[in-house]
């Protein structure tokens, strides 16, 4: 945990399942805001600058997809952690807002005590990485101080999530990482049900390392690997 109080913004349309989530979160010590709709949910996060937001997808007029978009629009919030909240199970749903760039999702109904593990989770990878401020390889570059990233010296919009999965296999290189491992260091995971969320971001970590993508390996069967460098 940070030394402050970190502060959740909660965007639900449901009154009832916004109040239990903020009990929940106070209880586990966070302080938090609550928005009934998107409007609303776009300037509390410019207000009240959340260390973290909990988004529901479903929500009439200006549904979440459209809220994240226009947090990711803002420099003010690009690098906000966001956890999508949706009542869909199917599979595609949650993958098309890990795709729109979201750092995790809950499939509703959940229990408050995932719900907490997941927030604790998400914040602790956007802290800042102890020890060594840089790391290089090759082309790449990390400021762990900022959670910076830089290919070939340009700088390019990584997620915190992103920022950390390329990092810890980068720290690895020639080393195959298995999905197990991958999904419990970088998202707390225990099991495998959430593959598909380490394969999504695998996809965007190699569109936005462009030419550099092949540095990425996947190891069939096993993980992924980043390449070693000579």
């Amino acid at each position: 945990m940070l030394g402050h109080m970190q502060k959740v913004l909660i965007v639900e349309d449901e009154p009832d399942v916004a109040d239990l989530v903020s009990f929940n979160l106070q209880r586990a010590g966070f302080e938090t805001v609550i928005a009934h709709d998107g409007v609303a949910g776009l300037r509390l996060a410019l207000e009240a600058e959340p260390d973290l937001i909990l988004l529901d997808l479903m929500m009439p007029g200006m549904d979440g997809y459209a809220v994240f978009k226009e947090l990711r629009r803002d420099n003010r919030t690009s690098q906000t952690p966001v956890i999508m909240l949706t009542a869909r199970a199917q599979t595609e749903d949650r993958i098309q807002g890990l795709e729109a760039g979201a750092d995790d999702y809950l499939t509703k109904p959940f229990s408050p005590k995932e719900l907490v593990l997941r927030v604790q989770s998400v914040l602790r990878r956007s802290e800042s990485a102890p020890g060594a401020a840089e790391f290089s390889l090759g082309a790449l570059r990390f400021d762990k101080n900022h959670l910076k990233f830089y290919l070939d010296g340009e700088a390019v919009e990584l997620t915190a999530t992103e920022f950390k999965l390329l990092l810890f296999l980068a720290e690895r290189a020639g080393q195959t990482q298995s999905r197990h491992d991958l999904l419990r260091k970088i998202w707390g995971y225990s099991d495998e049900v959430h593959s598909r969320t380490l394969d999504t971001h695998m996809k965007r970590l190699r569109q936005k390392l462009g030419d550099h993508a092949g540095i990425v390996e996947t190891v069939r069967g096993v993980g992924y690997a980043v390449r070693a460098i000579d």
